[in-house]
């Protein structure tokens, strides 16, 4: 401040060479009622182009390193990065304005609103430090209180998430009180803002309340398989508006947290690991059934994924138009995750022990049967000659 008009008036500038700066202090045009100088120009360029400067300094390699020493999280970082650059380039600006001559005052309320930009700049960093105090408290009783208490680690998740996001709303309305802007003049909005929550915030409303159930009742939990709303995969995170589900193919979907609870969820992991597969066979009419019941047992029992208790199982579901059809039933709890590669390798192992059996495996036929009439067949040459 006291630097920008000083460069104004050019008041503070030594003046031993003799050199008459009085072109510099004179009125080149009015703006506002303000007399603009030269000297005034050469301090708002010189300020601005040193709020750029700074303002990419702050966003620069160094300065991220320098924050991530302090251990903070990547998110936050970033956060914290743009907050300052543009905090910077916002200082420098009203510097700028008022070394140009054009007065502005930093605790006069701003046009339109009573807010002075003091105020602006202490809200911006006191919500900052609620965001970085709400993520450390969700991290320190997730790693530290909550870890020896006994509790299942989805449960430890659950309630370190949600003492996290009180921390963050309550943390909100104090800082919203202490810098000036009182709950109560925004009761003159309430309507527009139901009516907007009704309509465009919607959706957003109804994914945060249903992660909030999640959270709380818990029917997924970081770790399970799940299929939901045609995606199929693991779950990694559980936040406040969407859950993260990695395929097999290692892909990361985002599934609002509003499927979970108005769509059928298949949670191949909850409660009991143990899954149970059935793997139809067809075999050709004419073979011995006990040694088909033999021969899936068998490749039943040899796969390492396989329990034995329950120990697989065979059932003779039914005689079909061209095959004995039968079911091999497998429990297993470590391949819930991989389900097409368990069933995949059964394959193979049926497959195999069948053929050594000397058990077929048929193709779809049909019998012709002719009831009257009689059937001439022409030899291919003699067709051919036709032609």
């Amino acid at each position: 401040m006291f630097f920008a008009s000083c460069l104004a008036e050019a008041s503070c500038l030594p003046n031993h060479s003799g050199v008459n700066l009085d072109w510099a202090k004179r009125t080149l045009f009015d703006l506002g009622g303000h007399h603009i100088t030269a000297l005034g120009i050469f301090a708002f360029v010189g300020l601005m182009a040193a709020g750029l400067i700074v303002a990419r300094l702050l966003q620069a390699a160094f300065v991220r390193r320098f924050l991530s020493r302090l251990k903070l999280d990547s998110k936050f970082i970033a956060i914290i990065t743009m907050t300052l650059s543009l905090a910077a380039f916002v200082l420098f600006t009203v510097s700028a304005i008022n070394g140009l001559g054009v007065p502005l005052a930093w605790s006069a309320p701003l046009p339109g609103i009573s807010i002075s930009l003091v105020q602006i700049f202490l809200l911006v960093a006191l919500l900052i430090l609620v965001f970085w105090v709400s993520g450390r408290t969700k991290r320190v009783l997730f790693n530290r209180f909550l870890v020896n208490s006994g509790l299942d680690r989805s449960l430890q998740y659950a309630i370190s998430q949600i003492v996290a996001n009180v921390v963050l709303v309550v943390g909100i309305f104090i800082v919203l009180q202490n810098t000036g802007i009182h709950l109560e003049a925004l009761t003159v909005f309430s309507g527009a803002v139901g009516v907007g929550i009704g309509f465009g915030l919607q959706n957003i409303t109804s994914n945060f309340i249903s992660g909030l159930v999640i959270l709380a009742e818990r029917p997924i939990t970081i770790g399970d398989r799940v299929e939901v709303a045609g995606v199929t995969g693991q779950v990694v995170k559980i936040r406040a508006r969407s859950t993260v589900i990695i395929t097999n193919d290692n892909i990361a979907t985002i599934v609002p947290n509003q499927k979970f609870i108005d769509s059928p969820v298949i949670n191949w992991t909850y409660g009991d690991p143990r899954v149970r597969f059935r793997v139809p066979v067809g075999v050709a009419y004419g073979s011995d059934v006990e040694k088909v019941r033999t021969a899936l047992v068998t490749a039943g029992e040899e796969h390492p994924m396989a329990l034995q208790d329950p120990a697989p199982s065979v059932f003779l579901k039914q005689f079909g138009e061209s095959s004995i059809d039968f079911e091999l039933v497998v429990w297993s709890a470590e391949m819930s995750h991989r389900p097409s590669r368990f069933k995949s390798d059964l394959n193979f192992a049926i497959e195999r022990k069948l053929r050594e059996a000397g058990i077929e495996i048929p193709n779809p036929q049909r019998d012709l049967h002719i009831r009257s009439g009689v059937l001439q067949v022409a030899p291919g040459s003699a067709i051919a000659a036709k032609e």
